[in-house]
């Protein structure tokens, strides 16, 4: 029964993505509770909306805020983004993480963290940062300027990050004023560590590193690394431009742990070779993690 597919997803698979979605949302309304509003940092978005507005009229929740400056937000993303497919988990996700702030305010109000602002902003951020990956990889967004990045990004072709940027600095402008601007600063650095958090859970760390090697001896790289380190080797045919001299590209996939033995057998093979090494979250395929339906 829980293989049965409901479009391209089959039950368990959406199962699992409301169960990340239960434990994200919890995880986002803890970081309010403990790390946010306690200290006046206002993490960008509805949230740092309704952190800001709740900081001027201790009467208005927050949690209510955060649900109430969701609802035009949605409509919008339902008219622009292609329906309630396309919002429906935000609006899940929305709604429980709103009633879980209000909910969780007595169970968090005695929790001490310290005083120290700043290492509350970085601690909340990753909170932040794990409840937003969580929700990307269960195939939400976490509601407010997320679904309005989507929108800009679909309307005008803007890079997410791009959006984000536009939507998420007038909040923090907004907390700069209310707050001053030590407090937008603090905001930033949620800001910040809550980015990086979120792309370490949705992709995982970096452990795969990716080697394009220019030479003139493919046959003899390609050997040694197929003999000593058994990872495979793919090549084209390419062309320095200043000298016009015809080479071979090799793009080799390693882990991380192997780079300093496949420096040292390009340079056994062909001293002269060019190598340039990059770094990758994450390879799917032969010898790497198995592509997963």
């Amino acid at each position: 029964m829980l293989g049965r597919r409901f479009g391209t997803m089959t039950l368990s698979q959406i199962i699992t993505s409301y169960v990340m979605l239960v434990i994200a949302a919890t995880i986002d309304a803890a970081s309010v509770n403990i790390f946010f509003a306690p200290f006046k940092i206002a993490p960008g978005g509805v949230t740092g909306v309704a952190v800001i507005l709740n900081h001027l009229d201790a009467r208005l929740p927050i949690g209510l805020l955060i649900l109430l400056g969701n609802i035009p937000i949605q409509i919008l993303g339902y008219r622009m983004l292609g329906g309630w497919r396309i919002v429906v988990r935000t609006i899940f996700y929305v709604f429980l993480y709103s009633l879980l702030v209000e909910f969780l305010k007595p169970y968090t109000a005695n929790v001490e963290v310290g005083t120290n602002v700043l290492l509350n902003s970085i601690f909340g951020g990753i909170l932040g940062g794990i409840a937003g990956g969580l929700v990307l990889r269960a195939g939400g967004t976490q509601g407010g300027t997320s679904t309005l990045g989507r929108i800009l990004q679909q309307q005008f072709g803007m890079p997410l990050s791009t959006t984000s940027l536009y939507t998420d600095t007038a909040v923090i402008v907004l907390a700069g004023l209310v707050f001053g601007w030590e407090g937008a600063l603090y905001a930033i650095v949620a800001l910040f560590v809550g980015g990086a958090t979120a792309d370490y859970v949705l992709e995982g760390p970096s452990v795969i590193r990716i080697a394009t090697i220019i030479t003139d001896k493919p046959d003899e790289i390609s050997e040694l690394v197929l003999d000593a380190m058994g990872r495979g080797v793919t090549a084209w045919q390419g062309k320095g431009m200043f000298t016009e001299q015809s080479h071979t590209v090799l793009f080799i996939t390693v882990s991380r742990a192997q780079v300093s033995n496949l420096r040292r057998l390009v340079h056994l093979a062909d001293p002269d070779a060019f190598m340039v090494i990059g770094q990758g979250h994450v390879a799917y395929g032969e010898g790497f993690r198995r592509i997963k339906d």
